[in-house]
């Protein structure tokens, strides 16, 4: 396996995690759907959308660094329903089973930085600076934060940072960089049974279908008369009004407001930034990262009104 290792987290820790047949693994880029999909399972397997814990309690971030790994893998252990388990690691830096699915969720790159963009000024730095001194003490978290480039004032200009970040994809976050190799390990592993690639906008455009699609691959029965509640409770509407309870985090105050976690979930953002210019520009960027299928795959209503 190749390792991953950034500022909040190292997929090391995977190593340490028997899992059980059936398991679920939810591996999406940052910001392209991850909560959603971890929603989406949670009301699968419950077939309820009634939690009696925090979302992020029941799927965690195991290569999470901000807490105890030993912590984390006695929660998982403790569950005896089916377990599904949330990182950003791509498929080749996470041990493969064949008794466990793996669900991808991709998202026009472009939508995904300006959603990134919210969840960085959204997120309570201090907060998760002080929760990561305790794992891996706080002269290592001083340094790392010392390394961190200013964040452009203006969101053009951020967003161009991200796209031409070139941070190696083992020690970065989030950029164009990393994102589309998250989702090319995904791409050229999605005829495998147990490997799931879904599009962020088949999922806005038919939840239920994608719904009742996904059940499927999981071998899930829902019973018919719960399907309207079970499909109500994954829109953005209804989230958002729960996000003290669905957004990541949640118990480690990692947002200055919850429910901004949950900012627009729209498609085609973009449109009001970018130039016909920029457009070039940001597609010979992506030329240079991914390969033509994928992008097409991606970009797949790019000439939508």
């Amino acid at each position: 396996m190749n390792r991953y290792q950034s500022f909040v987290n190292d997929s090391a820790r995977w190593e340490s995690f028997e899992f059980r047949p059936g398991d679920i693994v939810i591996d999406t880029p940052p910001k392209a759907g991850t909560t959603w999909m971890q929603r989406i399972c949670s009301l699968l397997v419950f077939a309820t959308p009634h939690l009696d814990k925090p979302l992020t309690t029941i799927s965690p971030w195991l290569d999470m660094l901000t807490r105890p790994l030993q912590d984390v893998l006695d929660d998982l252990e403790a569950q005896s329903h089916r377990r599904f388990v949330k990182t950003h690691i791509p498929l080749d830096g996470l041990p493969f089973d064949e008794r466990v699915t793996y669900i991808c969720v991709g998202r026009d790159p472009r939508d995904l930085a300006l959603s990134w963009d919210n969840h960085m000024a959204n997120a309570d730095f201090d907060a998760v600076a002080t929760l990561l001194a305790r794992q891996v003490g706080e002269a290592a978290v001083r340094e790392q934060l010392e390394r961190l480039p200013p964040l452009p004032e203006s969101e053009r200009e951020r967003f161009w940072a991200w796209v031409d970040d070139p941070t190696p994809v083992q020690q970065t976050g989030s950029s164009l960089r990393a994102v589309l190799n998250l989702l090319a390990s995904f791409w050229t592993q999605r005829d495998k049974p147990n490997v799931v690639l879904l599009h962020y906008d088949d999922l806005k455009a038919d939840l239920e279908g994608q719904m009742r699609a996904l059940a499927r691959r999981l071998s899930i029965q829902i019973p018919e008369d719960r399907w309207a509640g079970l499909v109500k409770a994954a829109t953005f509407d209804e989230m958002r009004s729960a996000a003290d309870t669905l957004a990541p985090a949640v118990t480690e105050s990692a947002w200055r407001d919850n429910t901004q976690f949950f900012h627009r979930g729209s498609s085609g953002q973009w449109r009001g930034l970018l130039d016909e210019t920029e457009l070039e520009r940001y597609h010979a960027r992506v030329c240079e990262l991914a390969q033509p299928d994928l992008i097409e795959w991606l970009h797949r209503n790019e000439r939508a009104a």
